[in-house]
């Protein structure tokens, strides 16, 4: 189990990576932050987007934080707050980032 911040946050960061390959560009990549955005032209409820938000990682003061957007913008879940990382947690990590990428793609937003 880790229980250190940055060996946390370098962990889900490089779980996180290969999404930059498949359409999501780094508006921020620090040692402390993280970030997927879709520079794809959508429209969402009627709205033209240029960019659409799909992930932000970033060390806290006590923990890391996980902020998944959902494509449909509506149901915005609450962030992952991590203190501690296993294989299970990241495991459920990876899932609900993967659920959220298939959402984008199938709406052609990546």
């Amino acid at each position: 189990m880790k229980t250190d911040l940055i060996e946390i946050f370098q962990t889900i960061r490089a779980a996180l990576q290969p999404y930059s390959t498949v359409g999501f560009n780094n508006r921020i990549s620090s040692e402390t932050e993280y970030d997927l955005w879709s520079d794809k032209n959508v429209v969402v409820n009627g709205t033209t987007r240029t960019e659409s938000f799909f992930l932000c990682l970033e060390i806290a003061d006590d923990h890391v934080e996980l902020d998944v957007l959902p494509a449909d913008h509506a149901a915005h879940e609450a962030p992952f707050i991590i203190n501690a990382l296993d294989d299970v947690y990241l495991n459920q990590i990876e899932g609900r980032v993967a659920a959220a990428y298939k959402i984008f793609k199938e709406l052609e937003w990546v």
